[in-house]
């Protein structure tokens, strides 16, 4: 059996050969890659969401929504931000809720995840972004004549879309969620000082606001 060495300088020679194949690949010109490997997965029959479309009158390949269309679950919202728009949404709108047990323990629920930090554990705007000193702007109490004086709907308007310094809430929170909160800021209105959430069972728990007199830690629950 003969085995066929090949000297040095054939191995530069196939080497310069194959170098020059893989280069003959690549372009320098960035509109053409050149050779494709697999090209089917590169060029989709299929039209680009940017590119021309013979298909359509205008030549766009990506279409605008029908007039009047929303999405599939999205309950359109028809207030603007001003003060006149706030006003209007308290005498239209009506809380499709009632405050039992589980509406307001899910509004508890709520009001923990995105109220608390600001407005604190009784609504009275000492929340612990505020106590701390990491806010310098005292939030607005829930807890106020003025506040009490609203309407639902307002305060579904200002979770909503923001009041003030707070921000539009409308993107984070279901809506039936923001009405089971402003249930719940309800009951902080009624018994400021006292909370009591029924939860599977029957048990009962007590959230306790603490006085003002006592040096908890800012945000801190006492529960009893």
């Amino acid at each position: 059996m003969k085995f066929i060495y090949m000297s040095g300088t054939n191995y530069k020679v196939v080497f310069l050969v194959l170098f020059s194949v893989v280069l003959s690949g690549c372009n320098r010109d960035k509109n053409n890659p050149g050779w494709d490997y697999f090209p089917d997965m590169f060029y989709s029959t299929a039209y680009e969401t940017f590119t021309k479309n013979p298909n359509f009158e205008d030549r766009m390949t990506m279409r605008v929504p029908v007039p009047g269309t929303v999405p599939r679950g999205f309950t359109p919202f028809e207030y603007t931000i001003d003060p006149e728009s706030r006003i209007k949404a308290g005498i239209e709108l009506v809380n499709p809720f009632s405050p039992d047990a589980e509406v307001i323990l899910r509004g508890k629920s709520v009001y923990t995840t995105f109220c608390i930090g600001c407005h604190g554990v009784s609504g009275e705007g000492d929340g612990h972004l505020y106590a701390s000193g990491l806010y310098p702007m005292k939030p607005r109490s829930l807890i106020s004549n003025d506040a009490v004086k609203l309407k639902d709907g307002e305060i579904f308007h200002s979770i909503t879309l923001g009041f003030g310094s707070m921000g539009a809430h409308g993107s984070q929170i279901r809506s039936d969620d923001r009405w089971k909160l402003v249930l719940y800021v309800r009951k902080l209105q009624e018994e400021p000082n006292k909370i009591s959430d029924t939860i599977e069972g029957g048990e009962k728990v007590i959230l306790v606001a603490a006085p003002k007199a006592m040096s908890e830690p800012p945000g801190k629950d006492i529960r009893n």
